[in-house]
């Protein structure tokens, strides 16, 4: 019985949503490696373009370009860059990323997804978790800053990007 309000502040400090997607579990995973697959599928409307190689393993970094305007949460933040670290790589089954951006300390929330193969596609599980996020940023009481609204429509974009990116399976 002492675990369930650590379950419960846990369920509070992450957010998954899932969604099948009609293609491999390889084209889902070529979009999210790669910096620019990241500006086309952001739903919340941040990202406005990336410089850097699609990843390939953890401790890899990529630059994303921020407009913090597109939320209205704090628009004298406007335009900045954020170097996106990955800390999870799975070839095809997940990965996973913290930001190190202008934010002193650095905030410590991750974003990933996790791969499954289904029969008909690719059961892709998006998460966002602020459950390590350092003590300054929790007393701000800004999280979550992406709402579970965005992630699903994030995954709906995905489903769309991987389909015109030929990735789509034929039945």
């Amino acid at each position: 019985m002492t675990e369930a309000p650590h379950d419960q502040t846990a369920q509070r400090e992450r957010i998954e949503v899932s969604r099948t997607i009609p293609a491999g579990p390889a084209a889902v995973f070529a979009v999210l490696r790669d910096p620019q697959g990241h500006v086309d599928i952001d739903a919340s409307g941040m990202l406005m373009d990336a410089t850097g190689e699609p990843v390939s393993a953890v401790g890899d970094q990529f630059v994303v370009h921020m407009d913090r305007e597109a939320l209205g949460d704090f628009p004298e933040l406007g335009t900045y860059d954020v170097t996106v670290s990955i800390r999870t790589y799975e070839q095809d089954r997940e990965i996973a990323w913290t930001i190190v951006g202008v934010a002193r300390p650095p905030i410590g929330h991750v974003y990933g997804y996790r791969l499954e193969p289904v029969e008909g596609g690719t059961l892709v599980t998006q998460y966002y978790d602020w459950s390590e996020i350092s003590q300054r940023w929790r007393e701000r009481g800004i999280f979550p800053i992406i709402s579970e609204a965005s992630l699903k429509a994030t995954l709906g974009i995905l489903d769309r990007t991987v389909r015109r990116r030929g990735g789509w399976m034929v039945h």
